[in-house]
């Protein structure tokens, strides 16, 4: 989670007569002028309790300024979900996902996720894979990093001592949590880059960067940066072809956050998962297209070879033997009873449908974003429901920051950045279409943007001056 500091002396300290304002009157139910004296401080505890009532109105009002997550066009994470599935959530809030003596049924609802997730990805022997839910993609893919790491070292502990650095090949279009995961355990992070109009990994590239210390090659089933797939099984055939030159065996990890709750319903044909030999193990965002509210992901390794043994730690705890690989240990498990919901309420049928409709939102959308005449389209959501786009060459009275500047004006939330190596001369903006946003929302997208359109030219030249602080993609 975000990093946060402290209260600010001179900008959070407010005057006596600032505090009695702070306060709707109505607030004091019984006595309106009540309120008006009891507006607690905001950087450390307040004396005494509020009323219920008030202490909810206070956090609502402020809460109101983050804006409508519905109108979010930046973020992966589902924003909309069922109210029975609400309703569920609520019930199950107080459990502990990690209690699993206690929690027996939940345990249980975790591990028929993963035996369908193995059906769904095509393993061997789904009665065999081994798999876990975590709190989101993040957490799973430093799990299966540390699960590549621990094997690398078994492998080779008569070789190197234990603080050998091995390495791990990834493209530089990764999402932040394999940066974070290198740095944390102390992996070296071999990226390749972006060359002209590839923006994710190339296979023989990634191959040409292993060696006798690489623990596995990342390969992204849907980047963030662009919404494409990135070839697995050309990467699998090209790490193939490396063992039959020199012997290494280099596993596969693929990083399908939100391409692997995708790709099996709209491009079954497509060969990406464990139908690969090579492909170790698999990680998905349940709270991306899974359809579920944030946060719950899941990580699935081929057999239980694959997962060392000694990372697994079996707790005597509350009265039972409990296997647990996690990073965290308490936990809700309100979200992996949403998960087994939406995988009743839908099933496969179901899930194509949603998955189908979000990408003929995004192919549509990207057409008449194209239609425009402006922007030069990079991606058109015909793999993850995601496009990215840039300015035409001719544009120069206004770049991507602008407009996503001036989109935010009317609530929308489209982030601009800029690509990385070797693309950094390259800024897009990035749409999302995900489950609740329709072809109707996506028309007033249109109808705002072709409203700003004549302002944005005939300006005299972009004023983004400063296109690190512009940036609105973080994540």
């Amino acid at each position: 989670m975000p990093l946060h500091r402290g209260a600010h002396p001179q900008r959070d300290e407010h005057s006596e007569e600032r505090l009695r304002l702070a306060l709707n009157p109505f607030y004091g139910e019984a006595d309106p002028t009540a309120a008006m004296n009891t507006a607690p401080p905001r950087h450390k505890l307040p004396d005494g309790p509020l009323p219920p009532l008030t202490a909810y109105r206070l956090v609502h009002d402020e809460l109101m300024l983050d804006g409508n997550s519905r109108l979010n066009l930046a973020t992966f994470v589902t924003t909309w979900m069922e109210p029975q599935a609400g309703v569920l959530m609520g019930e199950c809030r107080d459990k502990n996902m990690i209690d699993k003596d206690e929690y027996p049924r939940t345990a249980e609802l975790e591990r028929r996720c993963v035996a369908m997730l193995a059906d769904l990805w095509n393993a061997p022997d789904p009665s065999t894979t081994v798999g876990c839910s975590t709190t989101g993609s993040s957490e799973a893919c430093m799990l299966a990093g540390l699960a590549l790491k621990r094997r690398w070292s078994r492998r080779n502990a008569d070789r190197y001592p234990a603080t050998a650095r091995p390495n791990l090949v990834m493209g530089v279009n990764v999402q932040v949590c394999w940066e974070k995961f290198c740095n944390f355990w102390e992996v070296e992070a071999r990226q390749v880059p972006m060359d002209g109009e590839r923006f994710h990994l190339d296979p023989q590239a990634a191959a040409e960067l292993c060696d006798e210390n690489t623990i596995g090659v990342v390969g992204i089933l849907g980047s963030t940066f662009d919404g494409s797939y990135e070839p697995i099984a050309d990467l699998c055939a090209a790490l193939d072809a490396l063992q039959e030159r020199t012997g290494l065996d280099i596993p596969v990890h693929v990083d399908g956050a939100s391409g692997a709750m995708v790709a099996p319903f709209l491009d079954p044909d497509l060969v990406w998962d464990f139908r690969l030999p090579r492909v170790s193990s698999i990680n998905t965002s349940g709270h991306k297209y899974g359809l579920v509210y944030p946060g719950v992901g899941w990580a699935l390794w081929r057999t239980a070879d694959e997962l060392p043994e000694e990372l697994v730690f079996r707790v005597n705890y509350l009265g039972g033997d409990m296997p647990t690989f996690a990073l965290n240990f308490s936990r809700p498990g309100a979200q992996v009873v949403a998960q087994y919901y939406t995988f009743l309420r839908l099933g496969h049928d179901g899930y194509r449908a949603v998955q189908q409709a979000s990408r003929d939102v995004a192919c549509g959308l990207a057409r008449e974003v194209e239609e425009l005449g402006d922007f030069r389209l990079l991606t058109r959501g015909d793999e993850l429901p995601v496009f990215a786009f840039t300015t035409n060459p001719a544009v120069h009275a206004y770049d991507v920051f602008d407009v996503s500047r001036r989109l935010r004006e009317h609530g929308w939330l489209v982030p601009a950045y800029t690509f990385p190596a070797n693309r950094q001369d390259l800024s897009v903006l990035r749409v999302v279409c995900r489950n609740g946003f329709t072809s109707d929302l996506a028309a007033l997208l249109i109808e705002d943007l072709k409203a700003l359109l004549p302002e944005l030219r005939s300006q005299k030249h972009p004023l983004s001056h400063d296109r690190g602080a512009a940036t609105a993609f973080h994540h």
